[in-house]
C-alpha cells in the first residue's frame, strides 16, 4: 500500500494516516481522560507538564507531521492504541476509587511486594508483549505494514518498561 517513505501532503494516503493517528492518539487521550481527568496518575512526565490543552495542540501538530511518512504513522498509531487499551483495563478502578486513592492504594501494593517478584512480573510482561512485536519484525519485509506494527508493539512494550521503571524509581527514591 505504501511503496515510499513519504507520501504527499493533503493525498488520499496522507489523509488516511491522519485519520489513522488522530484515532489512535484520541483514544490515548480518551483512555487517559477518563483514567485520570486531573493527570494526577499520568505516568508520561512531558504529558503531565503539558496538560490537556497543550498536550492536544502537541498531538495535533505531531499527528499532522507524521501522516506524510507513513512507517512511523504506523508504529506511533500502533503504540498509541496499545497504551490506550492499558489505559482502559483499569480505568474503571481508578475513577471508582478516586485519583488519589489509587494511586494510594497501588503505591501501598507495590510497596507490600518483594521489589525483585514486581521488577520479574513487569520483565514478563514486556518480554513477552515485545516478542510479539519481533516476531512481526522477523516475518516482515522492511517497509511494509506489519513492520511497522512490529515496531509499534516493541515501543509500546518499551514504554510500559520505562514508565513503570521511572514510577517505581520516584516511589523508591521518596521512600528514602
Amino acid at each position: 500500500m505504501f511503496e515510499s517513505e513519504t507520501v504527499p501532503f493533503a493525498s488520499g494516503a496522507y489523509l488516511l494516516l491522519l485519520a489513522l493517528l488522530l484515532f489512535a492518539r484520541g483514544m490515548d487521550f480518551l483512555s487517559t481522560r477518563v483514567a485520570t481527568p486531573n493527570l494526577v496518575l499520568e505516568g508520561n512526565p512531558l504529558a503531565k507538564r503539558l496538560g490537556w490543552r497543550w498536550g492536544i495542540a502537541f498531538n495535533l501538530v505531531l499527528c499532522l507531521s507524521l501522516a506524510i511518512s507513513p512507517l512511523p504513522a504506523i508504529v506511533i498509531s500502533t503504540t498509541s492504541v496499545l497504551v490506550a487499551a492499558r489505559n482502559f483495563q483499569y480505568a474503571w478502578l481508578m475513577r471508582s476509587m478516586g485519583e488519589e486513592n489509587y494511586r494510594d492504594w497501588h503505591v501501598a501494593r507495590v510497596q507490600e511486594t518483594r521489589i525483585s517478584l514486581y521488577l520479574f512480573c513487569l520483565l514478563g510482561q514486556t518480554v513477552l508483549t515485545g516478542a510479539v512485536g519481533g516476531a512481526l519484525l522477523y516475518f516482515s519485509d522492511p517497509q511494509h505494514v506489519p513492520m511497522a506494527i512490529g515496531w509499534g508493539i516493541i515501543a509500546y512494550a518499551i514504554a510500559v518498561a520505562f514508565y513503570t521503571l521511572l514510577s517505581i524509581w520516584h516511589l523508591r527514591r521518596a521512600m528514602g
